[in-house]
């Protein structure tokens, strides 16, 4: 059964799914990985079609399980994938794409993202980016965990056909909301948040389990309800069983109150100043 789930615009006009999948630590050990592709599939079934991987999960290994879970299926997924900043001249991008298509058992990637900043230009990655997109292995591309400041330096380098900035985001690292969502908003810039239930720690949350039984709901279903109730939020849950897929969709179909967003920012403050960007 495909849950409904909303949708986010990319600014190219095209939608995907405002909730998705993501892989990081999976393929790190083969007595995991049939677990792994059967909560792909399980996402995909319920309407997770977007699958967020990176040639740096366990070395290519997370991409070689997302491309078991999306044999036989590879139109029905949008499908991104992450360059290290190590492999981001013109050449090199060009290069690791050619081996995450490889591992991935496709010939296309939907969205390809520098995986955050490095020495490298960013006019080399973006020449890069520009050579796939005409060779038609990439659709779109985009960044990951780039500040506003760093944002700036990508509009500024030519970087304006940029689809997507992937940053961490959740109840416990609500930074971004201070500049880098309303600069997000201002130029039409999705952004696509990484451990939105902070890898399950939240799911403890004393406010949350409070809040969940109103809904009856989990703690982590209302972290995860959350980060989904922003707007041009695309959220990338990972889980590698698909029991916790199933609940990670639930999270869809759950509207937040006033009253619980005021509760959330009693327990969660937002920020007042602006915050050095985190990562994970």
């Amino acid at each position: 059964m495909t849950m409904p789930i909303a949708s986010v615009a990319l600014p190219s006009g095209e939608t995907v799914p405002a909730l998705g999948q993501g892989t990081w630590m999976m393929g790190e050990t083969a007595a995991r990985r049939a677990d792994e592709v059967r909560a792909l599939q399980t996402g995909l079934d319920l309407g997770l079609t977007l699958i967020d991987t990176a040639e740096m999960y366990a070395d290519g290994g997370a991409e070689a399980v997302t491309g078991e879970a999306i044999a036989g299926r590879r139109d029905a997924v949008f499908l991104v994938s992450k360059v290290l900043p190590s492999h981001a001249s013109r050449a090199a991008t060009i290069a690791a794409c050619e081996q995450s298509l490889k591992r991935l058992g496709t010939d296309r990637l939907d969205l390809y993202l520098l995986h955050w900043r490095g020495g490298t230009p960013l006019e080399e990655t973006l020449a890069g980016f520009a050579a796939l997109q005409e060779a038609g292995k990439i659709r779109h591309w985009g960044v990951s965990n780039f500040d506003a400041d760093d944002m700036d330096e990508l509009l500024a380098a030519g970087g304006g056909a940029v689809a997507t900035n992937q940053v961490l985001y959740n109840l416990t690292r609500r930074g971004i909301e201070h500049d880098l969502l309303p600069w997000s908003a201002k130029h039409n810039v999705p952004v696509m948040a990484y451990s939105p239930i902070e890898q399950g720690r939240l799911a403890s949350h004393r406010e949350l389990l409070r809040i969940a039984q109103t809904h009856g709901a989990t703690p982590a279903q209302i972290a995860l309800a959350f980060v989904l109730s922003r707007p041009c939020v695309i959220a990338i849950p990972k889980s590698g069983r698909a029991a916790h897929v199933r609940d990670n969709a639930g999270a869809a179909g759950i509207e937040l109150t006033a009253a619980d967003f005021k509760a959330l920012d009693a327990a969660f403050p937002p920020p007042r100043r602006k915050r050095p960007l985190e990562m994970i």
